[in-house]
């Protein structure tokens, strides 16, 4: 059985090169495959979705001690 690992970024799945270019070599085994890529970076709304659904900002909502308060805002 082969694993194919995937992050989905809204309707699109984003897959390590390796497991695409097996994809690509199975499905070229029973028709021929077209494939039309860009290398252009992500979208900053692909990026923002991936950011917040990623969880690496997930410690943002955990409880805990305020480190800052209103006086740190202050001149000294």
């Amino acid at each position: 059985m082969a694993i194919i690992h995937a992050q989905w970024i809204g309707e699109q799945a984003v897959v390590p090169k390796q497991d695409f270019e097996r994809l690509l070599e199975l499905a070229r085994r029973s028709e021929p495959v077209g494939v039309q890529t860009t290398d252009d970076d992500l979208s900053t709304q692909a990026m923002m979705r991936l950011a917040a659904t990623g969880g690496a900002f997930d410690f943002w909502n955990e409880p805990g001690e305020d480190v800052y308060s209103a006086k740190d805002g202050e001149p000294i």
